[in-house]
């Protein structure tokens, strides 16, 4: 692999680093103590939904969307169509609910809905997969951009100097983290979050232009050949077709557009990283509004990146397959391709868009898991025996606490150097969203109140059972249940909750 030089990448991340501190510098002055949680509900709607595109948008998405279309075309728009349908459900009816409860963690809802122990059980679900999601995604964006630094002559991959290294370049990425989200919070990740979301876009367009120079072509050219380009890997069809028929497999039309809407409900409406910045807006109205417009964007940037995918695939054709790359994996075609024959300007396109792409969600979710920890567990809004100096110094632990806890997974990982520890963490942070959805629902569709101290319980259960199902489905019928499993969770918990109601 072409060794990229390390004076560049240090050049590049430390630019990066500036611009960063500069924008959290400016954002976090004459701020309160509240304002680390809620941005003193000033946040402009437009900046906040442009900004959320970069949230959504992790760096795992950056890396797996274009290489995804290798294996399953543009099947991956139903489901955002279903996140648009979700969108709409969040902006009638769980935000109508959060600001009338001015709230500033969505789970003090359920708090207030059916007790402490549902509120806490509901906070500490988000919590575990936040932290196990957060540090997967950000784990595999330090593995790439393990790959630009140089390596010596005779370096052993996961020796002692492999793993110390691997570990000195997790900790930049997440000091950065912590030191431009500790002081301004919410604040700061808004404006930001515009900045980062504007160099990934940036970047996108930039390999596309770097392709179709490759290919000669031009822009109808272009849209000719990913029109009419076929994908061996899927008989019978082209990259750009949208819609899977196929009823066994897990990309079926219907359940994508089904499970996008209960997927954006459950891992946007449910989710206090999500749903923080959306809350920072002035009311209601700004709110929706900017739900309303981030689904748009979301069509129109998701459908940009298996384009982009839809070319890479086109190209590498071109180039002599995946193994002219030295690659067996999808995920690996886009970083493979900016690195060996992007060259070094374009290739360090591509790093500014990788980093772009990963801060935004990394710093949603460090910032979102203090928020939750502090006001759902150390009770910051409530308790008057703390002092707001004392506070300040308490929030401080708590963020550098989560992201140490970041540090030790993520470095975990390296050393396990085992796609199936990875891809485990990843199912039990699909399966722990299921309970959060049937928590919400419950309380949101009936008027019954639950036995209170039953809800660790369900939130257990639940998705022990789900996981007995999707074993089932899989082995005995053939069945892949896909990311409808969500719904199932959800379905399980909310009889769970029945089973133990009591009428008001």
């Amino acid at each position: 692999m072409h060794q990229y030089p390390l004076w560049l990448l240090i050049t590049v991340f430390t630019t990066y680093m500036v611009v960063m501190f500069t924008v959290s510098r400016l954002t976090s002055r004459k701020l309160t103590s509240k304002s680390f949680f809620s941005g003193d509900r000033k946040a402009p709607w437009a900046v906040v939904a442009y900004g959320m595109v970069g949230t959504v948008i992790s760096g795992v998405t950056f890396v797996s969307v274009p290489g995804n279309v290798m294996k399953q075309n543009f099947y991956y728009m139903p489901l955002v169509f279903g996140f648009v349908v979700g969108y709409m459900v969040i902006a009638k009816v769980l935000l109508p609910l959060y600001y009338r409860m001015n709230i500033t963690s969505i789970y003090a809802y359920l708090g207030k809905r059916f007790g402490p122990a549902t509120h806490k059980t509901g906070s500490a679900v988000f919590l575990v997969s936040r932290v196990l999601g957060a540090a997967v995604r950000i784990f595999v964006v330090t593995l790439v951009l393990y790959t630009f630094v140089p390596k010596g002559a005779g370096w052993q991959a996961h020796s002692l100097i492999d793993v110390l290294v691997f570990a000195f370049v997790t900790f930049v990425f997440l000091a950065v983290l912590y030191l431009y989200t500790y002081k301004g919070g919410v604040k700061t990740v808004i404006w930001t979050d515009v900045l980062q979301t504007t160099f990934m876009l940036l970047a996108v367009l930039m390999t596309i232009v770097f392709i179709c120079q490759k290919m000669d072509w031009g822009f109808a050219d272009m849209v000719s050949a990913v029109a009419n380009g076929k994908n061996p890997n899927v008989e019978g069809t082209c990259f750009c077709d949208l819609f899977d028929m196929r009823w066994d497999s897990a990309t079926n039309v219907f359940k994508q557009l089904v499970a996008g809407v209960f997927i954006s409900i459950a891992m946007t409406g449910l989710d206090q990283a999500m749903m923080q910045k959306s809350l920072a807006c002035a009311d209601i109205k700004s709110a929706q509004k900017n739900f309303y417009s981030s689904s748009a964007i979301q069509i129109f940037v998701n459908y940009f990146f298996l384009l982009l995918g839809a070319l890479l695939c086109l190209y590498v054709d071109k180039i002599g397959g995946m193994e002219a790359l030295g690659i067996t994996k999808t995920d690996e075609i886009f970083p493979a391709v900016a690195s060996q024959y992007m060259g070094l300007y374009a290739g360090t396109f591509f790093l500014v868009g990788l980093i772009s792409a990963s801060y935004p969600s990394a710093a949603n979710a460090l910032t979102s898991l203090t928020t939750s920890f502090c006001v759902d567990f150390l009770k910051f809004e409530t308790r008057e025996d703390i002092s707001d100096d004392r506070k300040v110094i308490l929030r401080n632990l708590v963020h550098g606490g989560f992201a140490t806890a970041f540090f030790l997974i993520i470095v975990f990982l390296y050393v396990a150097s085992n796609d199936a520890v990875v891809n485990l963490v990843y199912k039990l942070v699909a399966y722990t969203y299921g309970p959060l959805l049937g928590f919400f629902f419950f309380g949101i569709l009936t008027k019954w109140k639950i036995r209170d101290g039953v809800a660790p319980y369900i939130a257990i259960i639940a998705p022990l059972m789900c996981l007995g199902i999707n074993i089932a489905s899989s082995q005995l019928l053939g069945f892949d249940l896909g990311f409808t499993l969500l719904i199932i969770n959800g379905a399980l918990t909310c009889f769970g909750m029945w089973l133990f109601r009591v009428r008001e």
